[in-house]
């Protein structure tokens, strides 16, 4: 009786290992592998996360960091969904790729009603492209729900002069009202609305009713947009990294970042424009004076070194980096960031919003913890030629 009861009990165990063997393989032969999608969109957001402390986060890094891999679309677009409120939009600076806990998934539930969302740090229109993306290889409907809920989000944030705020619901108190360049804020959303236009396969499942409102939207923000070009001595130069969401004038946005005529931001406008097929005499004016700026407030022989120095503690780090000016012959044209908005003059500023005419001015932790150079108009530039041989021939400013 013990051997047959022996006997029995591995029969059972045998039986229940290809019950489960059988039962497992078959999702195996199931599971679809699918492309990887480009994650580099959600990078700011990500490396905010990872590197700054923020106590007003939902939920925090793990030590570990564990990711999903980019191939892994389904799971990281489930994320995507996680985080997106009940409003439509999404809060910035957390890691769509991130595996969460049990304990941090319900957390970002419990936040589905908050609406502190917004468009900065790419934020929203990244997560409407990654789920167009998902749904046109997938076809679940739940990320084209999801999807689409987005598209309405930023519908509703446009302001009736064709801006966007930086944050939607809006906030009062601060700058997150302004109408915002930084982190590519407006030309994300601007991007995103052309791609709609443009019918780009992975939206082919928007209704012509939101279509149509996605045409008006663009429109209204081009013509913002072209309405914001900021004024020098009567000519017009480039943008701010905001501007005022009533009379569109240069503003201030932290309290470093002043009132000013904008290069690294603007690069990322004038390069938009340059895409613009059949474009109006105000587009081609637009790019025109652009170039012609960027190519006049060019800084030659100057070079930016970056050094290991003393650790010092400040409120917000520990700085173990600074930054210095040097000279330098055969370095590369390089611009500032800003430009006085009276005199065009190179700019920089500190945390107590004081105006500044040389990098060495500004305190140890601004100077070293902000890109105050950029070589970033050299790629308008380059590009240049070509367009104005194709929609300008009869006018090329780099020759006056």
């Amino acid at each position: 009786m013990k051997t047959k009861s022996i006997k029995f009990r591995y029969f059972r165990i045998v039986f229940v290992l290809f019950a489960l063997v059988g039962s497992y393989y078959p999702t195996v032969a199931q599971e679809k592998e699918y492309q990887a999608i480009d994650l580099r969109p959600f990078r700011s957001s990500a490396g905010h996360w990872y590197g700054i402390k923020d106590n007003s986060n939902v939920i925090n890094p793990l030590p570990e960091k564990p990711q999903y891999k980019p191939n892994e679309i389904t799971k990281i677009a489930d994320n995507v969904l996680l985080f997106q409120r009940n409003n439509g939009g999404w809060p910035k600076n957390y890691d769509m790729q991130a595996i969460l806990t049990k304990e941090q998934r319900e957390k970002v539930l419990r936040a589905k009603n908050e609406e502190h969302t917004t468009f900065d740090n790419s934020t929203g229109f990244s997560h409407i492209n990654y789920l167009a993306e998902v749904y046109a290889q997938t076809k679940v409907e739940k990320y084209k729900k999801a999807c689409l809920k987005g598209i309405d989000f930023v519908l509703k944030a446009q302001y009736n002069n064709g801006g966007w705020p930086q944050y939607f619901p809006l906030e009062k108190g601060d700058y997150s009202q302004r109408i915002t360049f930084n982190d590519g804020a407006y030309m994300g959303i601007m991007e995103l609305l052309q791609a709609i236009l443009d019918k780009d396969p992975k939206y082919d499942f928007v209704s012509e009713k939101t279509f149509k409102k996605v045409d008006s939207a663009y429109k209204k923000g081009l013509e913002c947009l072209l309405a914001m070009q900021i004024e020098l001595n009567g000519k017009p130069t480039v943008w701010c990294q905001q501007h005022d969401e009533v009379d569109l004038s240069p503003a201030w946005a932290r309290a470093f970042e002043p009132p000013s005529i904008c290069n690294g931001e603007s690069v990322e406008v004038v390069l938009f424009l340059m895409n613009i097929e059949q474009p109006d005499e105000i587009i081609i004016s637009a790019v025109q004076n652009a170039v012609k700026w960027f190519s006049d407030s060019r800084i030659y022989n100057t070079r930016v070194e970056m050094f290991k120095a003393e650790p010092m503690e400040s409120k917000y780090k520990t700085v173990t980096m600074d930054k210095k000016v040097v000279t330098d012959e055969s370095a590369p044209p390089i611009w500032t960031r800003f430009y006085e908005l009276e005199t065009g003059r190179p700019l920089f500023c500190d945390r107590n919003s004081k105006f500044l005419y040389s990098l060495a001015e500004v305190s140890r932790e601004r100077r070293a913890g902000y890109g105050w150079y950029t070589y970033a108009p050299q790629e308008v530039l380059d590009k240049y030629p070509d367009w104005q041989k194709k929609w300008a021939p009869e006018q090329n400013v780099l020759k006056q």
